[in-house]
């Protein structure tokens, strides 16, 4: 589903709103530009990897390439062996690299451009695993037994060589005819196996399709709706696999920072079953909430409103950091088990300290002075920029529909009620894809209905509608 609508220029309006910056200033571009040629953290004794064929698989046209992996069939297990981009080779503590990048703690997409956690000549230059090219990472050489849970870890630096830059729609299309690349051969049992796994653990997997921008070279942007291919859920897998081991090993030392998410409370379970069988959903007692979301059809609208529903589980997620002892929870509640965020140090703030922190755990050291010194402050500068990314994403969004909206008011549509309240819902239009809110009574969860648009308020981004 996508729709479009003449350029009406940049977003320009919204980062001044935000107040997103423009640039990096002088002193945080020199460092990058000397660190970049000659970084402080030597490429000598580091492990000679660049054997491993290993690849890449990112939307395309990615230049930030944080992953790059080989899984090799051991067996009846598994081999993972996961590069990810080692940023710490190139920020010197407490330097102006160090000190901008806590300020921004993530980077931001913006459909006319990016605003980035490093300076370029890092984030899509040096310290990006672009093919072909030598590259600083840290390596996480993972064994996995026929069950699907990890029995042995390595991590350490090294030198990595990526063979191939793949994107999701190329490696799904060669997996589907059978001819995918052999580093990568194994990912969809390995894929599926972890999947699995998942549900058992309790993990939630919300099928919802996800809403995107794109487009204007001229042209007008596109808004779509980008159902997610096998392979992005198996490539996450992977991800997900790396930072549960990484969360083992810090909470075995008892120092770290983990991304932690809250039990859902009973009356929320309760809530969702309501409105499972408020929408004909068959729930069976035995069954449990991830088995329930991980059986269900995504392209029924019953099955996108359930999900929809189900995101209530999913509130309260911040970061816990921790030293000399374990925080009163350490777990992640929407993945059924503990996780910390190590796998995205050229985009994420936080990736960089917790890998320092597995490094040195890994190599029986004690964790780095200036890494426990920045532990207590990780959660509050993640969590603030994790709230700016979701402003800043859904004020794009939000911009782009009601640039298409603006000359159809008055106009129907056909929508699928997501969520329901008193006097109003949340609705999808289906074309062109628009989540919004509809005025209306008693509107049908999980039905499909005729919707109004009442009003268009592009200089809010708003746009509003009723039932028809």
């Amino acid at each position: 589903m996508v729709g479009s609508h003449p350029a009406e220029g940049d977003f320009a309006r919204l980062r001044a709103e935000f107040e997103l910056p423009e640039s990096f200033s002088a002193d945080v571009l020199a460092e990058a530009e000397r660190v970049a040629m000659d970084p402080p953290e030597p490429a000598a004794g580091r492990e000679d990897a660049t054997g491993l064929p290993l690849v890449t698989i990112d939307p395309p046209g990615a230049k930030d390439l944080d992953q790059a992996m080989v899984i090799e069939s051991r067996g009846e297990g598994y081999r993972l062996h996961y590069a990810i981009a080692d940023v710490g080779a190139f920020v010197a503590p407490d330097g102006p690299l160090d000190r901008e990048a806590r300020r921004r703690g993530q980077t931001l997409y913006l459909p006319d451009g990016n605003v980035p956690l490093h300076p370029p000549v890092l984030s899509e230059g040096a310290a990006s695993l672009l093919p072909g090219e030598v590259r600083c990472a840290v390596l996480w050489t993972i064994d996995i037994d026929s069950g699907g849970e990890p029995v042995a870890t390595r991590v350490r630096r090294a030198l990595v060589r990526s063979t191939e830059q793949f994107d999701y729609d190329g490696v799904q299309t060669a997996i589907e005819q059978g001819n995918p690349h052999p580093s990568i051969a194994a990912l969809p049992a390995l894929g599926r196996l972890r999947r699995e796994l998942a549900v058992h653990r309790g993990a939630l997997e919300l099928q919802l399709p996800e809403q995107t921008v794109g487009g204007d070279a001229g042209d007008g942007w596109v808004l779509g709706m980008r159902p997610r291919h096998d392979v992005e859920a198996w490539n996450a897998e992977m991800s997900l696999l790396t930072g549960m081991v990484a969360a083992r090993m810090m909470i075995d030392a008892e120092v770290g920072v983990l991304r932690t998410l809250p039990d859902a409370d009973d009356d929320s379970v309760l809530w969702l079953r309501r409105s499972a069988q408020a929408l004909g959903i068959d729930w069976p007692e035995r069954i449990s909430v991830a088995e329930l979301l991980a059986g269900l059809d995504p392209a029924l609208p019953e099955s996108m409103a359930l999900y929809t529903c189900s995101t209530r589980l999913l509130r309260g997620a911040g970061y816990t950091a921790f030293e000399g002892g374990l925080p009163p929870s350490t777990t992640h509640a929407g993945l059924g088990a503990p996780y910390a965020h190590v796998t995205a140090p050229i985009r994420r703030l936080v990736d960089r300290f917790a890998t320092e922190v597995c490094l040195a755990v890994s190599a029986d050291k004690p964790v780095p002075d200036w890494v426990r010194a920045a532990l207590p402050e990780l959660p509050v500068l993640m969590s603030a920029s994790d709230t700016l990314a979701a402003r800043v994403e859904r004020g794009c969004i939000g911009q782009v529909e009601a640039w298409m909206l603006a000359e159809r008011i008055g106009g129907t549509f056909e929508a699928v009620v997501l969520r329901a309240e008193e006097a109003r819902a949340e609705i999808l239009v289906e074309d062109p894809p628009v989540m919004a809110k509809c005025a209306g009574a008693n509107l049908p969860e999980g039905e499909r209905i005729t919707v109004r648009l009442t009003a268009v308020d592009v200089e809010k981004r708003k746009v509003s509608f009723e039932r028809a």
